[in-house]
């Protein structure tokens, strides 16, 4: 069992700026590995000498530039994305809680990945965008931008073209569920000590090894929903898609017959890669910004460590010890003395 635990020290603005700010970096950074792994997906001919080839080649014929194409669309789909994912979140563990407050891990990964479908579920457009912006050739363009992008496929392609491979994106948060409980019911086991004595290093590990663990396993379904947000009879070489399908059941069949049961696979290895980049970048730079704003609400002494501002009572919130303050400064105000009225 665990327990629902959040710094209240942090507003709830402050966190999601903080994982916003964590978020873009930690995406732009690893970006490359992103666009190689939805190239691979898709099928599309930078990829058929291998991924090293794919991204020299595709630095060769479209610049360094490409291969970070897509990667705003991604970056400013982190905040809506974020605050929808924590809202449902937030309801669905004081749902999932019993009598004490308690949660076990399998119904917090559970909570988890029902508020990660509803956020899917209402900016996945973005993420259509997103991909069609990755296959596309930067030098000759379907799409001059985003909102072009969004324009251009609803007019040609109609509303549900937005929606296209959200199937298997709902879909594949059911083995990815499974996966991170996998992981996370046997943390205890491996490490030989209870969970909540986990150091941060610990964490970052089972972190690490419970996406790896997931992303293997969910990773068909993901490859099918690229393959599916990817083809349209509008685009070049129908989207640059190696297999021609006519749904999801489709394109798991035609892609086993064509490239074999490991095609649904294809791109795995650079999405692998990315998970201790991303992640380390994302934690520390979360850490970093939570200082931040720690000692901005004055609970510590200094943004580069976590040293506690003396006298402060660390269990107010925000808020509760600003209020503090004002009223500490008023009490402490000179009054004026009969003669000086």
């Amino acid at each position: 069992m665990a327990t629902l635990r959040r710094d209240g020290r942090v507003t709830a603005l402050q966190r999601l700026g903080c994982a916003g700010l964590a978020g873009a970096l930690s995406l732009s950074l690893t970006a490359p590995l992103e666009l190689l792994t939805v190239l691979a997906q898709v099928g599309t001919w930078h990829c058929r000498r291998g991924l090293r080839d794919a991204g020299s080649s595709l630095c060769r014929t479209e610049g360094v530039r490409a291969l970070w194409k897509g990667n705003l669309t991604a970056c400013l789909r982190l905040c809506p994305y974020s605050a929808l994912q924590l809202a449902a979140s937030r309801r669905l563990v004081t749902l999932f809680m019993d009598e004490l407050g308690h949660i076990s891990h399998w119904r917090a990964i559970m909570a988890g990945s029902l508020a990660g479908m509803v956020a899917t579920t209402v900016t996945y457009p973005s993420d259509v965008v997103k991909t069609r912006l990755i296959v596309q050739n930067r030098l000759e363009p379907s799409y001059q931008g985003i909102l072009h992008a969004f324009d251009k496929i609803y007019h040609q392609e109609g509303l549900r073209a937005l929606y296209r491979g959200v199937s298997p994106a709902i879909l594949g948060a059911v083995p990815f569920s499974a996966g991170s409980f996998f992981v996370y019911t046997s943390l205890d086991t491996i490490w030989q000590e209870p969970i909540v004595r986990f150091t941060p290093l610990q964490n970052f590990v089972n972190g690490c090894v419970a996406a790896a663990v997931a992303q293997t396993l969910s990773f068909p379904f993901e490859t099918v929903k690229r393959k599916m947000q990817a083809q349209s009879p509008w685009l070049p070489h129908y989207g640059g898609v190696d297999v021609h399908f006519t749904g999801m059941a489709d394109c798991f069949r035609q892609t086993v017959k064509h490239k074999g049961v490991l095609g649904l696979w294809r791109g795995l290895t650079p999405s692998l890669l990315k998970i201790v980049p991303y992640f380390g970048v994302m934690f520390s730079t979360f850490e970093f910004c939570k200082r931040i704003c720690l000692y901005r609400n004055g609970y510590i002494q200094s943004p580069l460590n976590y040293k506690l501002t003396p006298g402060v009572d660390q269990s107010l919130h925000p808020q509760e010890l600003r209020e503090l303050k004002l009223l500490r400064r008023e009490n402490f105000k000179p009054r004026k003395s009969a003669l000086e009225n």
